[in-house]
């Protein structure tokens, strides 16, 4: 189910960070209160492969993000203390220690099922009259931008072992930074500083016609 254009899910999540500190986090209300956008990223698991690699992405860009404005969230269906221990592992072993922003802890599942990004296989099972779930029961690689009115504006999910590209979140930032401000749309490839264009059909023509 397509979220872009909707509020974002009104649920509240635990939540840990560097300290080990254990609290709650609304996405929602996150972006609404604080008048910020939030970036929330999705992975499958602590301690995993892929995974490191993005968390300490998303950190080498945290000033970028933070100069836009952006508060830049993680999340996988860990436990808080799953978190903990893999913030307190030295990256040179796998872990992600350095990373400075909160972490979901969304071990209910609850956030996950309502945003559709569980790898869930449910099967049958006659023995237990039931229907049992195959393999971990994990997200995907989900990510989501979300204005400041709690508004999603651009939502991608990836397959297990694709990791994603932290550069082009922030360069779909930017973008709709501009259409908020001035009202154009942004071409294919747009880039900050680059023309935009009128949303018509002199606007297209006029682009095409330089471009």
């Amino acid at each position: 189910m397509a979220l872009v254009g909707k509020q974002f899910p009104n649920i509240a999540v635990n939540a840990t960070d560097k300290m080990g500190a254990t609290f709650k986090i609304n996405i929602l209300n996150e972006a609404i209160n604080n008048k910020k956008k939030v970036l929330l990223f999705w992975y499958p698991k602590d301690f995993t492969f892929v995974c490191p690699t993005e968390l300490h992405a998303f950190q080498e860009a945290l000033e970028e993000f933070e100069k836009r404005n952006v508060k830049v969230i993680g999340a996988s269906c860990d436990t808080a203390e799953v978190h903990f221990a893999w913030l307190n592992t030295p990256k040179n072993q796998g872990g992600i220690q350095g990373v400075t922003y909160p972490l979901l802890a969304d071990s209910n599942r609850n956030l996950a099922t309502v945003l559709d990004i569980l790898d869930t296989n449910e099967v049958f099972d006659e023995d237990y009259d039931n229907y049992l779930i195959e393999g971990d029961n994990v997200t995907y690689r989900a990510t989501y931008l979300i204005d400041e009115n709690g508004k999603i504006f651009h939502e991608s999910i990836n397959d297990m072992p694709l990791g994603r590209n932290v550069s082009e979140f922030l360069r779909l930032i930017d973008a709709y930074a501009h259409v908020q401000q001035y009202g154009e749309v942004c071409p294919a490839n747009w880039q900050e500083g680059k023309d935009a264009m009128n949303a018509n059909r002199d606007g297209v023509a006029n682009y095409l016609a330089n471009h």
